[in-house]
């Protein structure tokens, strides 16, 4: 028996997940007759994290339609800013994205990060009891169904994944407002409050102090500050709606 042939076009933007030799072209697929669209894409590597609207023969279908023969398939991407319903936007990030979850909570962005490898597992399932967008550069972790919602991380530059992420999801900034150790949210603090934390140079320096209502850690302008100062103001400079 004839198995049912479709012809599958990839936006130039999903580029990255097709095989050089497929690039720019549509793909012929022969399917097995009762594999949904989202699986058939999936097999040919793109996540449907990525996938925006599935475009069958001019109709837009939903990834669980089941491929007839001869149908025309374009896959594009994801709409921006992407709008994540249900839920406040907050996110989750695995093991090899610290620097990007620093840099979201210094922002005041809600980005819980597992610090060590709990495995694909227990992070869909957290996504999912939490209701957060799982960034990863994984796609096997963003194909497991029970994440809540899910985004492939592109670059592997930490300044380029923060544009990434706020330029997809637009999320509200509030810089100097989180905890950049465990995502906490800060409150200002006296001296003496967190005194027990100060050297004695910082003590003698400083006097403007934050401490996080969950870790207790204590926040000064300190030696760093003004790297971090060039963050924000970069964050806020090109994404000056998000405020």
């Amino acid at each position: 028996m004839n198995r049912p042939e479709i012809h599958v076009d990839f936006a130039p933007e999903l580029g990255l997940f097709i095989p050089h030799g497929r690039r720019g072209r549509a793909t012929k697929v022969v399917t097995d007759g009762v594999s949904t669209l989202g699986h058939v894409v999936e097999s040919l590597g793109v996540p449907l994290t990525e996938v925006g609207a599935l475009v069958v023969d001019g109709r837009v279908l939903r990834p669980s339609h089941v491929p007839a023969a001869g149908e025309r398939v374009e896959v594009r991407p994801v709409e921006r800013p992407q709008r994540v319903p249900g839920a406040p936007l907050r996110f989750l990030l695995d093991v090899h994205l610290g620097t990007l979850a620093r840099r979201l909570r210094l922002l005041g962005v809600d980005a819980a990060y597992e610090s060590m490898d709990i495995g694909d597992p227990a992070l869909a399932s957290r996504s999912a009891a939490e209701r957060r967008v799982m960034l990863s550069r994984d796609r096997g972790l963003l194909r497991r169904r029970e994440l809540w919602a899910g985004a492939f991380v592109y670059s592997t530059r930490p300044e380029d994944q923060l544009r990434d992420v706020l330029h997809r999801f637009a999320p509200e900034l509030r810089p100097w407002t989180r905890c950049t150790a465990c995502n906490g949210l800060l409150c200002e603090a006296t001296k003496e409050e967190v005194g027990d934390q100060l050297e004695h140079g910082t003590r003698r320096s400083y006097d403007v102090f934050a401490r996080c209502l969950v870790c207790g850690r204590a926040y000064w302008k300190g030696a760093h500050h003004e790297q971090l100062e060039a963050i924000v103001a970069r964050a806020l400079t090109e994404f000056p709606s998000r405020t």
